[in-house]
């Protein structure tokens, strides 16, 4: 599973994406797995969870350490693309 996802901290929007990592600290964090994300969805915080951790690994300066203070300076976050969990199926976005 990969996000795309694209923050504004103030400064402009940019892109980060999801990982391994990222998923794999979310889990330990909530205490969830990522088969669950299909069933009962994401929430804002989780996907801000997994931008800062995105933003972390990619090296992204000046961000803030803790997660709430992220989420304070966060003007905007969108998911701008994401794999779909099964591959078979289609995504809405590709259905003509």
């Amino acid at each position: 599973m990969q996000l795309t996802l694209q923050i504004d901290l103030g400064n402009g929007p940019v892109i980060v994406k999801t990982n391994l990592m990222v998923i794999v600290n979310w889990e330990r964090k909530y205490k969830r797995k990522a088969s669950e994300i299909s069933n009962s969805g994401i929430g804002v915080e989780d996907l801000a969870f997994m931008a800062h951790e995105a933003a972390k690994i990619a090296g992204i300066g000046q961000l803030p350490l803790m997660l709430d203070d992220f989420i304070k300076q966060l003007v905007s976050l969108e998911v701008v693309d994401g794999e779909s969990p099964n591959p078979t199926e289609a995504a809405p976005s590709d259905i003509l």
